[in-house]
C-alpha cells in the first residue's frame, strides 16, 4: 500500500468517527429531550390528574425566595388535623371565594375551632385573620420554577384542548426518536459489516 493510500484510508477512517460520535451526541441529546419532555408533563398533567391534586400559580413575591414568581406548585387535599407548622398551604382568602394565596402557617390556634396563623417567608408580620379549615385548598406537595405561567395560560377550554395535543406530540417525538435510532443501527451496521462479495469457483476438474 503507497503512503497516498496510507493517508486517504486514515482521513476516511477519522471521518467516520467524527460522524459516529456526532450521530451518538445527538442520540443523546433527543434521549435527553424527549425524557425532559415526558418528566415536565407528568409532573404537570400526569400526576396532578391521576391524583387529584391541584395546581396553581404563584403571582406574588410573599413566599420569595422558597417560592419565586411564576412558580408552578401542586398542592394535594390534606386534613385540617394533618397541617403542622411549617407547612405551606393554599387556602381561600374568603371561604368560598376564588382568590387564593399561599402561605406558611407559623402557628396554631386551637380554640374552639382549629385554624392556622400563616405567613409569607418574605413578609414581616403574620397574615391577619387566621384560616379556617373549610378555606384550605390543600398542602404543598412539589413546585416547579417558571412553568407556572405556561399553567396561567392553559386553563379551562385552552387546557382540554392543550393536553390532548401534548399527549399526541410526545409519542410522536418518541416514536419519530425510535425511528431514527433504528435507522442509525442500520446504517452502522451496513457499514462495519458489507455483504459477502461473492467468489467464483472454477469448474472441478
Amino acid at each position: 500500500m503507497t503512503s497516498t493510500e496510507q493517508s486517504t484510508d486514515l482521513g476516511t477512517d477519522t471521518e467516520s468517527t467524527s460522524r459516529s460520535l456526532a450521530s451518538a451526541l445527538w442520540r443523546g441529546v433527543r434521549a435527553g429531550i424527549l425524557g425532559i419532555l415526558v418528566l415536565i408533563a407528568l409532573l404537570v398533567i400526569g400526576v396532578p390528574l391521576v391524583t387529584g391534586a391541584s395546581t396553581f400559580t404563584i403571582t406574588g413575591r410573599s413566599m420569595e425566595p422558597t417560592l419565586p414568581i411564576g412558580t408552578l406548585i401542586v398542592t394535594q387535599p390534606v386534613e385540617p388535623e394533618e397541617i403542622a407548622i411549617g407547612d405551606i398551604i393554599t387556602f381561600q382568602l374568603e371561604s368560598g371565594e376564588a382568590t387564593v394565596a399561599t402561605h406558611r402557617v407559623v402557628g396554631l390556634d386551637l380554640g374552639a375551632e382549629r385554624a392556622f396563623v400563616t405567613q409569607g417567608d418574605a413578609n414581616g408580620s403574620v397574615d391577619a385573620g387566621t384560616v379556617r379549615a373549610e378555606q384550605i385548598r390543600g398542602r404543598l406537595w412539589y413546585s416547579i420554577p417558571l412553568l407556572g405561567w405556561v399553567n396561567a395560560v392553559v386553563t379551562g377550554p385552552v387546557r382540554a384542548i392543550v393536553v390532548p395535543v401534548v399527549v399526541v406530540a410526545l409519542f410522536g417525538y418518541a416514536g419519530w426518536s425510535l425511528v431514527g435510532a433504528a435507522r442509525d443501527r442500520r446504517a452502522r451496521v451496513a457499514k462495519h459489516d458489507p455483504p459477502d462479495e461473492g467468489v467464483g469457483t472454477g469448474p472441478t476438474p
